[in-house]
């Protein structure tokens, strides 16, 4: 009875002590050894010692809500950042670039030029300004390959990177496989008056400062806030204002005498001979894409329209549903034939349009969302074998499944070349580095 009637009074006490304000003279320990230690030395009332657990464990929280913000934002800005030895790379390429006769040499040779156009040939398009990512991609599709004689890879880079680019090709060539590299300074087609959008969302102040201002967030953020706010600050990736990333939509008019190519992104690893993507029948659509609604996971093979666009926004809930399946940029067969035959560009450029009206209330994330209203009624799903996602998001990726995929895809912030890369998934990329290559060792790249 006398225990029922204390534990009574201390939850009586507990109620008050939750409502109540906290006295501001109160000397909180530091941990519950000092707690106790202070108990034995003074001679606590129980309301005080309420008052002590509820500011400690108050303390606590605030701290690992400050730990997880402060880890947020440090992992934002490592993948946003360039890490030194690439960026050494970069530079040491382009230093070669000048000074090397070798490294300057044309690409492909003149007596393969006709190949660049050649429709017997498969075509693979790498657009990026990352050269030991493209030197990946190249690398794992050549020795994955089982007629790498075959294989015409157009790598197309930005001004900055073309002279490295170029040299890294030039100087390690992926013979038998055939090597292109273009600037965009290089495509006629590419001026203003074809690329209206992009212009306008590069130079306009409110547009790059949401991608390159301020990030500041109140740091004592509850989990469900902390996840909300880690999708916005993904979004604001400087790579989503990037040409580089939005020149896929413009593959028809960059290569106008190809008729099917593959487009991958600088993030994947090929494991198996992708010949075969060239004779799948695509029923006359462009896209041909691995789905990713079809999955049980919550983060990347789970996606439906209403996980990318405001449906909140009236054209977006007068035009699109929610409950439609969502595909996968980054290992896509496209058909260029009958792409030519659609609007899909101009779809691309008019919602980009509205989204920039809007102040990207329609959407934040990307160059999908827009590409998945363009593409819409185009896309042919091909089966997911030939494209495993997620590498780059989270540390529990089936590595039996991502053995057996064709291509493997570190979309997300942790990149393979990055630190924050998940140390268990890293082999599969650095398997295809050249580690012994002079450049890569003198710039310290991150080894294996």
């Amino acid at each position: 009875m006398v225990q029922q009637r204390l534990v009574r009074d201390f939850y009586k006490i507990l109620k008050e002590v939750n409502t109540g304000q906290i006295p501001p003279a109160l000397d909180l320990p530091d941990s519950f050894e000092q707690l106790v230690s202070d108990m034995k030395n003074s001679q606590y009332d129980a309301k005080t010692f309420a008052f002590m657990l509820r500011g400690m464990m108050e303390k606590f929280e605030r701290e690992i809500r400050e730990s997880k913000f402060a880890e947020l934002m440090n992992k934002h800005f490592a993948a946003s950042s360039v890490p030194k030895g690439i960026h050494c790379l970069t530079l040491r390429l382009t230093d070669e670039y000048s000074s090397n006769a070798h490294a300057r040499k044309q690409l492909p040779p003149p007596e393969l030029l006709p190949t660049l156009s050649d429709n017997s040939y498969h075509h693979i398009i790498v657009s990026t300004d990352n050269i030991l990512a493209a030197s990946v991609v190249v690398s794992s599709t050549v020795q994955s390959s089982q007629k790498p004689e075959k294989i015409v890879f157009h790598v197309i880079t930005d001004k900055k990177t073309y002279a490295g680019m170029h040299s890294w090709f030039a100087l390690n060539p992926a013979t038998p496989a055939i090597v292109e590299v273009r600037g965009i300074h290089q495509f006629d087609w590419l001026t203003r008056e074809n690329v209206p959008v992009l212009e306008a969302v590069e130079n306009q102040n409110g547009i790059r400062n949401y991608y390159h201002g301020n990030h500041f967030a109140r740091t004592n953020l509850n989990d469900t806030e902390l996840r909300k706010f880690a999708s916005k600050l993904q979004a604001r990736s400087p790579k989503y204002i990037s040409l580089l990333n939005h020149l896929r939509i413009y593959l028809p008019e960059l290569f106008p005498n190809l008729d099917k190519v593959v487009f991958l992104d600088d993030d994947v690893v090929v494991q198996r001979d992708i010949s075969t993507l060239w004779e799948i029948d695509l029923n006359g659509k462009v896209n041909g894409a691995v789905e990713t609604c079809r999955g049980d996971d919550d983060w990347v093979m789970s996606k439906h329209f209403r996980n990318y666009f405001n449906f909140s926004h009236p054209l977006i809930a007068q035009h699109l549903d929610p409950d439609q399946c969502a595909w996968a940029y980054g290992m896509n067969v496209f058909d260029l034939s009958a792409w030519r035959l659609t609007n899909i560009r101009d779809k691309y450029h008019t919602w980009l349009k509205e989204n920039l009206r809007s102040n990207l209330t329609m959407w934040k994330l990307g160059t999908l969302p827009p590409a998945l209203i363009a593409f819409e009624g185009h896309v042919h799903p091909i089966d997911p074998s030939w494209h495993m996602l997620g590498l780059g998001y989270q540390n529990k990726t089936n590595i039996e499944s991502a053995k057996k995929a064709a291509v493997i895809h570190y979309n997300g912030q942790s990149k393979p070349w990055l630190q924050i890369g998940f140390e268990h998934l890293r082999p599969f990329w650095t398997k295809y580095v050249n580690y012994s290559n002079d450049f890569v060792r003198n710039c310290h790249i991150l080894d294996s």
